[in-house]
C-alpha cells in the first residue's frame, strides 16, 4: 500500500505498474507537453519528469512509496532530489542536442494560394490534411506486450545483404531493405499484431488546421504548425510548414509594401484635367482629380500615402498606391479641326528647310517584330559562317 499517489496520478498510471507501462505513459505525456511544443506547459512537463525519474529509480520508488515525496526529501538529505527535466528527456529519448535531431520525424510542406485581397485584409483558411498518428489502442507498439520480437532475417539491422556475380571471380555485394519486416529491424507475430493498426503502429488520421493568414503577409511566407507531421514511434513529429502563394490580381501589382496600378487617360483627360475612381483591396472607393491647367504626361507616376499594403504585424500602417498614367493618343484627326486645335496649344516651333533637302517617308516600326528579325538573322550568320577553319603557314 503506497503512502500516496501525486507521482502516479501525473504519469496517468496505478501503483505496482510495471516499467513498460510507466516508459509507454511517459513518452506520451512527455511529448504532448515538450516546451517545444506547448511553450506555456513548461511546470507541468517540469512535473512529469520528476515523476518519471523516481517511479523508473527502484530505490527512489521504494521510499515514495513508503514515505512520500517527504519522506523523499529527507532521504536525500534536504537537498534537489530531482535532476533537470530536459537531461531527464534528452537521457530517455536517447541523446542530446545533433542526435535528437536525428530522430525527428520529417517536415509536411503544403502551398496554399491565397489572393492579395487576403494578403491585405487577412483571413482564416481552414486546410483539411491527412497525417500518421501513434495509434491510441496499442501506444505504438503494433501489438500485444511483449509480441515485437527481433527480425530472424536481417537480425535487427532492418537490411539484407545480397551477393552477385557478376564474373568469375567478381562478386557484388547489394544491400537492400529486409522484405520480412520492411525495414523496420523486427516483427509481430500476424496473430497478435493490433487490430485498429495492423501492427503498423500508426493510423491514418483526418486534421482540420485553422491557417490565420495575417495582414500584410508576403508570397512565400511560411506558416510554420509545430509538432503536427506524421507521428512515428520513438521520434519527435515533425512539423507543417504552409507556403503561401500569392495569386496574380487584375489591377494591382505588389512590390513590398507597396501597390502599383496602371491607369489609362484619354488625350483629353491629360490636357483638360480628370477625375477617376479606385477600388482598394478592402473595397473602399477612392477618388483622385486632376485640376484643368494640370497636364498629365504619358509615363507620369503619382502616389496616394499609406494606401498600399499594410505592413505585416503593423497593420494601422500600410505603403504607397503608386499609379503609373498610360495616355491613349488618338490614331486620326479631322483636319478641319487642326486649326482650332493649334490656337489651343502652345506654338510649334518653326523650321528652316535647307535648299535641296531631301524630303523623305515615315514609316511604322513595330519593336517586337524587329527583335525577332534581329534574332533570326544572327542564327542565319553563325550557320552561314560555320566552324573557324585556322590554315597552317607552310615554308
Amino acid at each position: 500500500m503506497v503512502k500516496e499517489t501525486t507521482f502516479y496520478d501525473r504519469l496517468d498510471v496505478k501503483p505496482g505498474c510495471s516499467q513498460d507501462d510507466l516508459k509507454r505513459a511517459y513518452r506520451k505525456l512527455a511529448l504532448k507537453y515538450h516546451p517545444d511544443k506547448n511553450p506555456n506547459e513548461g511546470e507541468r512537463f517540469k512535473q512529469i519528469s520528476q515523476a518519471y525519474e523516481v517511479l523508473s529509480n527502484p530505490e527512489k520508488k521504494r521510499i515514495y512509496d513508503q514515505g512520500g515525496e517527504q519522506a523523499l526529501k529527507e532521504g536525500g538529505g534536504g537537498g534537489n532530489i530531482f535532476s533537470s527535466p530536459m537531461d531527464i528527456f534528452e537521457m530517455f529519448f536517447g541523446g542530446r542536442g545533433a542526435r535528437r535531431r536525428e530522430r525527428r520525424g520529417q517536415d509536411v510542406m503544403h502551398q496554399l494560394s491565397v489572393s492579395l485581397e487576403e494578403l491585405y485584409k487577412g483571413t482564416v483558411r481552414k486546410l483539411a490534411l491527412q497525417k500518421n498518428v501513434i495509434c491510441d489502442k496499442c501506444d505504438g507498439i503494433g501489438g500485444k506486450k511483449g509480441s515485437v520480437e527481433q527480425c530472424a532475417t536481417c537480425h535487427g539491422t532492418g537490411m539484407q545483404v545480397q551477393i552477385q556475380q557478376l564474373g568469375p571471380g567478381m562478386l557484388q555485394h547489394l544491400q537492400t531493405m529486409c522484405t520480412e519486416c520492411k525495414g523496420q529491424g523486427e516483427r509481430i507475430n500476424p496473430r497478435d499484431r493490433c487490430k485498429n493498426c495492423g501492427g503498423r503502429k500508426t493510423i491514418r488520421d483526418r486534421k482540420i488546421l485553422e491557417v490565420h493568414v495575417d495582414p500584410g503577409m508576403v508570397d512565400g511566407q511560411r506558416i510554420v504548425f509545430n509538432g503536427e507531421g506524421d507521428q512515428e514511434p520513438d521520434y519527435e513529429a515533425g512539423d507543417i510548414i504552409i507556403i503561401l502563394e500569392e495569386k496574380e490580381h487584375d489591377v494591382f501589382k505588389r512590390s513590398r509594401n507597396d501597390l502599383i496600378m496602371r491607369m489609362q487617360l484619354e488625350l483629353v483627360e491629360a490636357l483638360c484635367g480628370f477625375q477617376k475612381v479606385i477600388r482598394t483591396l478592402d473595397g473602399r472607393d477612392l477618388v483622385i482629380t486632376s485640376y484643368p491647367g494640370t497636364i498629365t504626361k504619358h509615363g507620369d507616376l503619382k502616389c496616394i500615402m499609406n494606401e498600399g499594403m499594410p505592413i505585416y504585424r503593423d497593420p494601422f500602417t500600410h505603403g504607397r498606391l503608386i499609379i503609373q498614367f498610360v495616355v491613349n493618343f488618338p490614331k486620326s484627326l479631322d483636319p478641319s479641326i487642326i486649326p482650332t486645335l493649334e490656337q489651343c496649344l502652345p506654338p510649334r516651333e518653326g523650321v528652316v528647310i535647307p535648299e535641296g533637302a531631301e524630303e523623305c517617308t515615315l514609316t511604322d516600326l513595330d519593336p517586337e517584330q524587329e527583335a525577332r528579325r534581329r534574332d533570326q538573322r544572327q542564327v542565319y550568320e553563325e550557320d552561314e559562317s560555320g566552324p573557324s577553319r585556322v590554315q597552317c603557314a607552310t615554308h
